[in-house]
């Protein structure tokens, strides 16, 4: 048995999260923690895996909104924890626990880590000539001030980071810099202390750990080796701002000089990783250490971690240098998994700007499964990819409708009306049905080689293929005709038919859970374990077993709705 720590990255307070946020984190890191549950190892124990997620509620943006809001930042940040909650799990999202970044597990160990650095020579304060409104009568963090990027001249780039071309930045570097408080330019620079990370003395460090990642893919190392080869540079790790983790002394009493001062949202968020994991030690009488302590059993633990590219430099350096820094026994990421972006009709999908689907949006329009198998099948996975409401349709009706979900209604509503709704006993399997098992041993070893590497539209593409041999067969065997004339070769295709359907479940169950389930259902099962290599996939139902078609599995998306939804989301013909 294997112990898999599996997290995403952190989805931000402000605001429940579009189908970009989905696509590039929460919902792959969902399907590969559900498909390594489901599988069930040759000495009948299956995987020990734990996936973590958080809210990441510190920073400039949760401020600003909950202003907006006319809330106090805390009121704001619990209803917003709740709200992504609720609609993390709508869409099926498998947390075993979904924490807080405010949490005070994540508090004392953000502040832990700031004092073993300084202790270790990595910290040190500075006097920073920082960004002053005058009309705020505050410094502004790296969030509150906009402006145009020096790199590609974005007009909208942010103090931290240019969403257009991904560089990192500091406030001073932007051209035309205005309040995002205010809107004011009444600007001066001025001098404030603050404390750094001292990159610079970590980067061979962080290189060699680097060049130790051999099996990550070609995007996540390409991003690393980007900012390495750039030079890291020391990172300030404070900000003035009010709401997040505060600068402690070793006595922890406000640290002198700097009193009023948080830590880095990127500083702290990262940490919440081991916070939430201890969040969920304490509900559940779990020990945490054992999946983030070397020394205490955490060698044995493979740690994924499934981000957006936007993501990963913080994740490849900043909390490396953290976790390296720090000199202790703490586990570090063994494979990343970067996504690209989504893009909406010539755009990114944005929460700041309102552009796009939003999860509580999408749910209201179709069920969870729907989104689910499109954002898996046709997500950005190793390119950007574009989100069009005529793509979408598409893939639910061909895909789901067509292939999967006829498939399923034809042969068990045929049980019902010719075998009195119960798998048919008698016939032999014959040659098509050895041809048919000998395919889909094959199948389902690509399928599950796909899922293992990670590797999920490949994966969809596998898993519709599968589906796809399942209608050849019944077009082949044709139980309906064979009926007229001989019960019992029509017997062997029903039987075997539901049997396919068991299977289908099964193999579904990673991508399209909720469905999954009813698929199983209708021929009298619950099981959704990973088939093992081996076993016998055409006859596992007890003949005799009752079998119930399912009300319509995918109801096809008609031209009238995809007209509706473009001229309320945007896209499309609108």
């Amino acid at each position: 048995m294997a112990r898999i720590l599996i997290t995403s990255a952190l989805p931000y307070i402000n605001g429940i999260k579009h189908l970009g946020n989905l696509a590039g984190s929460m919902l792959p890191a969902d399907v590969w923690a559900r498909f390594k549950r489901a599988h069930v190892l040759d000495d009948g124990s299956r995987h020990e895996v734990l996936y973590i997620c958080a809210t990441d509620e510190h920073g400039t943006p949760a401020e600003l909104a909950a202003a907006a809001a006319g809330q106090d930042v805390r009121t704001y940040c619990d209803e917003q924890h709740e709200i992504q909650k609720r609609a993390g799990e709508a869409f099926g999202l498998s947390y075993d626990i979904f924490g807080r970044s405010s949490s005070p597990q994540n508090r004392h160990l953000t502040q832990h880590f700031a004092r073993v650095l300084e202790e270790n020579g990595l910290i040190e304060e500075r006097v920073d000539r920082m960004i002053y409104s005058i009309d705020d009568a505050r410094f502004l963090p790296d969030r509150y001030v906009e402006g145009t990027c020096p790199h590609c001249d974005y007009d909208k780039a942010r103090g931290d980071q240019c969403d257009n071309c991904g560089r990192l930045l500091d406030p001073t570097d932007l051209k035309n810099p205005y309040s995002a408080v205010s809107g004011s330019r009444n600007l001066e620079v001025r001098d404030t202390r603050h404390l750094y990370l001292l990159q610079t003395k970590l980067e061979p460090r962080i290189r060699a750990w680097v060049d130790s990642r051999t099996d990550w893919q070609p995007l996540a190392r390409s991003i690393a080796y980007k900012h390495l080869d750039e030079g890291l540079i020391d990172r300030g790790i404070t900000r003035d701002l009010k709401w997040g983790v505060p600068v402690v002394g070793a006595d922890g009493a406000p640290r002198p000089g700097m009193e009023g001062k948080v830590f880095y949202v990127w500083f702290d968020a990262p940490i919440e990783y081991i916070g939430a994991t201890q969040e969920w030690a304490e509900a559940s009488g779990q020990d945490w250490a054992r999946w983030w302590r070397l020394d205490q059993g955490a060698q044995d633990v493979r740690y994924v971690q499934f981000m957006g590219k936007d993501n990963v430099a913080f994740h490849t350096v900043s909390f490396p240098a953290t976790i390296l820094g720090s000199g202790e026994p703490w586990k570090t990421v063994d494979t990343l998994k970067a996504f690209n972006w989504l893009n909406w009709y010539g755009g990114k999908f944005s929460t700041s700007q309102g552009r796009g689907v939003f999860m509580d949006q999408a749910l209201e329009l179709l069920p969870a499964d729907c989104w689910r198998w499109y954002l898996t099948a046709y997500g950005p996975e190793h390119a950007d990819a574009a989100f069009t409401w005529e793509q979408f349709q598409s893939a639910i009706n061909k895909d789901l409708a067509d292939v999967l979900g006829n498939f399923v209604n034809r042969i068990v509503k045929f049980a019902e009306s010719r075998f009195e709704g119960v798998v048919p006993d008698g016939g032999e399997a014959g040659p098509l049905e050895q041809r048919l098992e000998t395919e889909l041993e094959a199948a389902i070893a690509t399928l599950t080689a796909e899922f293992e590497a990670m590797e999920f539209r490949k994966a969809a593409q596998a898993l519709r293929a599968i589906w796809v041999l399942g209608n050849e067969y019944l077009q082949e065997a044709a139980p309906w005709t064979a009926f007229k004339t001989d019960r019992e070769r029509a017997g062997v295709g029903v039987r075997t038919g539901l049997n396919l359907v068991a299977l289908f479940a099964r193999l579904s169950a990673p991508v399209i859970p909720f469905t999954a389930s009813k698929i199983a259902a209708t021929v009298g099962e619950s099981d959704i374990s990973w088939p093992r290599a081996g076993e016998a996939l055409l006859d596992r139902l007890p003949r005799g077993q009752a079998v119930s078609a399912p009300q319509v599995l995918f109801a096809k998306i008609e031209d009238a709705q995809v007209a509706e939804w473009s001229a309320r989301f945007g896209g499309g013909q609108a």
